[in-house]
């Protein structure tokens, strides 16, 4: 039976009194584990040392090269494909949360067809509605991320359209390249943080299954980025050149 209109919309809010303390857990588990590497990885200066903020100083050397050069056709080529990266994350999100809109819609059957399955049901609609609604939120923010780094990108085409011809050493010439970089930089990140939240956004679906398997996901993801960005062959070869 679907709810009164005005009704699912509220339908999370009051399922939220009947959550578990173990899903309660999860979920702190789940956004310690998503906001704390977020904040480890771009501010704290442990994370200094890792694959975000080691590829910023090769951002800042890209830029002098690029203001070195008088043709710059490589420079627009290598911007042209992160834009086209960028904007195929962006379009697939939109199919992600257009399928996830469509389960919300489709509750009573998903709870019907959970019930039959070894991991038992996923409760009744206002708990399933907020179980899918924490994905959804996910790959919601992915997607604002996304786009906003694909503008971000190209603003940096702009920057790089309007760039003056000169050398390493003179101050207006190293000050546009600190600028080309800031933007690519700022475009970058916001592409990292987009694709953590996909990363985290699985681990959401977890909660589907169980609270002890939404806390796992998240720490599981958690020791991944982790390893990716601080002790993989990648960082390595920026670092060590070897």
């Amino acid at each position: 039976m679907r709810h009164p209109p005005g009704l699912w919309q509220d339908a999370p809010m009051h399922a939220l009194p009947h959550l578990s303390p173990l899903d309660w857990l999860a979920l702190a588990t789940f956004f310690a584990c998503w906001g704390g590497y977020a904040w480890f990885s771009e501010h704290s200066r442990w994370g200094a040392a890792g694959l975000i903020r080691t590829s910023q100083n090769y951002r800042l050397e890209w830029a002098h090269r690029m203001l070195e050069r008088e043709l710059r056709v490589a420079d627009s080529t290598l911007i042209g494909n992160l834009v086209t990266s960028v904007s195929f994350y962006a379009n697939t999100t939109i199919y992600i949360i257009a399928g996830l809109v469509a389960a919300l819609g489709a509750a009573d059957k998903l709870i019907s067809i959970t019930a039959e399955l070894p991991f038992g049901g996923v409760g009744n609609r206002e708990l399933l509605e907020i179980k899918l609604m924490l994905v959804l939120a996910s790959f919601v923010f992915a997607y604002f991320k996304f786009t906003w780094s694909l503008r971000q990108f190209n603003l940096l085409s702009i920057l790089v359209g309007a760039a003056p011809f000169g050398k390493r050493g003179d101050a207006e010439i190293d000050s546009y390249a600190r600028r080309v970089a800031g933007a690519n930089n700022l475009a970058g990140d916001d592409f990292n943080r987009g694709i953590r939240a996909y990363y985290f956004g699985l681990a959401a679906s977890g909660w589907l299954l169980s609270p002890v398997v939404l806390a796992g996901l998240a720490l599981v993801v958690l020791v991944v980025l982790y390893r990716r960005d601080y002790r993989s062959p990648a960082l390595h070869i920026l670092r060590d050149g070897n």
